[in-house]
């Protein structure tokens, strides 16, 4: 980073795509990154905070340790050094071979067909140990977070492997990626666009609000998955759009189809705490549920109100609705929230089917 520039305030960093990526730097940058004075092992290539990195180069040392590896990493440009955390299978290697040359000496190993499983098995664990170990020369891919120990740059590594490349093409491949890299992103300044007093996050996402709110008043909408709305939400873009079109300067930030993803989130969020819509599966599929328009949710809270009205412990009192949510959730879904309950309960008594006997205690005759 520049003496003239100013470091970006931490509560901004993730504003910065390359903030949240394995950042493919030549190994002498990551040794000549400055560390942030705010965070200690957050690092700026320029106006980009980094804390993790991802490298590829020729292993120029080893060192071995009870728990760990150290290898030296030359991709061409400097060497650093990589703690790489050993698995199980190194480990137990040493265990594993002595074991295996005992039991391949057994004559039992002859018997039922020459197939022993135990010994297939260390024979099997045996290859992916010296399929996987890495020697000086070979070429190796480490990710990892980047860290100052002793006044030395090192990377703590994620993840490793070993690279099979005889005739270099996934190192030219990289080298070609990495430039590109540097060109579009890293070499570019990080620019923030900042929002008019018009158009402010929080204006946007109380529109977002109200725009799906509609919605689902207005159609009787019973279910819906994210995608089926998210086009509803596409015209907040397009002032913003039209303002950024004068600036012909390249910005860094999410893209248009990211930011109408999270606003959509944060949209739905808001909804869910209000009770509005919910899901009663936590599952990939993304499904919400409207609490006015659930038929099934409303028959099974009158169910219980009915049933449990009927019972000595809440015949006066009647069912209190904290009783009635965790029945709620023991026979319909765990993910019914309070503001959803109460919703129905309101719904059921402006309809009349139940009755408040005080606050937050409901009955049935």
């Amino acid at each position: 980073m520049d003496e003239d520039e100013v470091e970006l305030p931490s509560m901004l960093w993730g504003l910065d795509p390359i903030f949240s990526a394995f950042a493919r730097l030549h190994i002498t940058d990551i040794l000549d990154m400055k560390e942030s004075c705010q965070v200690s092992d957050i690092y700026f290539y320029k106006s980009h905070p980094i804390h993790k990195v991802d490298v590829l180069g020729t292993v120029v040392y080893k060192r071995e340790r009870e728990d760990f590896f150290c290898y030296g990493v030359d991709d061409g440009t400097g060497v650093i050094n990589c703690m790489c955390w050993k698995n199980d299978l190194f480990k137990e290697e040493v265990n594993s071979v002595f074991f295996l040359t005992l039991d391949m000496g057994k004559p039992q190993d002859n018997l039922q067909g020459g197939f022993n499983l135990a010994v297939e098995r260390k024979k099997l664990r045996h290859a992916q140990q010296t399929h996987g170990s890495v020697e000086i020369g070979e070429l190796l891919r480490v990710r990892g977070r980047v860290k100052t120990s002793r006044q030395q740059r090192e990377i703590i590594a994620y993840m490793y492997y070993k690279v099979n490349d005889p005739v270099m093409a996934v190192q030219i491949e990289w080298m070609l990626e990495v430039l590109q890299l540097y060109r579009e992103f890293y070499d570019k300044p990080l620019h923030l666009k900042t929002n008019t007093a018009s158009e402010s996050p929080f204006s946007s996402l109380s529109k977002a609000t109200h725009i799906i709110k509609d919605l689902l008043e207005q159609r009787s909408v019973s279910k819906f998955r994210p995608y089926d709305i998210q086009d509803l939400l596409q015209p907040l873009f397009l002032s913003c759009n039209e303002t950024a079109h004068a600036d012909q300067e390249p910005v860094a930030g999410p893209s248009t189809y990211r930011q109408l993803r999270i606003l959509l989130k944060e949209a739905l969020n808001i909804l869910q705490d209000e009770g509005i819509v919910y899901q009663r599966m936590k599952s990939p599929d993304e499904v919400y549920f409207v609490t006015a328009q659930d038929k099934d949710l409303l028959m099974i809270v009158k169910d219980i109100i009915r049933e449990d009205s009927k019972k000595e412990k809440y015949r006066e009192t009647g069912c209190h609705i904290l009783h009635i949510l965790s029945s709620v959730r023991q026979r319909y879904s765990l993910n019914v929230s309070k503001p959803v309950l109460e919703l129905v309960l309101k719904s059921l008594e402006c309809k009349s089917d139940i009755v408040s006997t005080r606050d937050n205690y409901f009955t049935m005759f």
